[in-house]
């Protein structure tokens, strides 16, 4: 049976509520984390920097229409 609940969850590393598929922190392998943080982490890991992050998300945000997963 499927329902059409909507679970909210807040994210432990950035504080923000966000609904959909958490990602997994690289910091630990265990902790689930919004989907922002999650691309941030893997844009970090390959060495973008935090202007370049944010530019790269507000095209995802624009592009999927949203954010977190919204």
């Amino acid at each position: 049976m499927q329902t059409n609940e909507i679970k909210l969850r807040t994210c432990p590393k950035c504080g923000r509520i966000y609904h959909g598929r958490p990602a997994l922190s690289r910091a630990d392998n265990e902790t689930l984390i919004c989907p922002d943080c999650g691309t941030r982490e893997a844009l970090e890991s390959i060495g973008v920097g935090k202007d370049e992050q944010e530019q790269i998300l507000e095209t995802i945000h624009r592009c999927y229409g949203g954010s977190d997963g919204q």
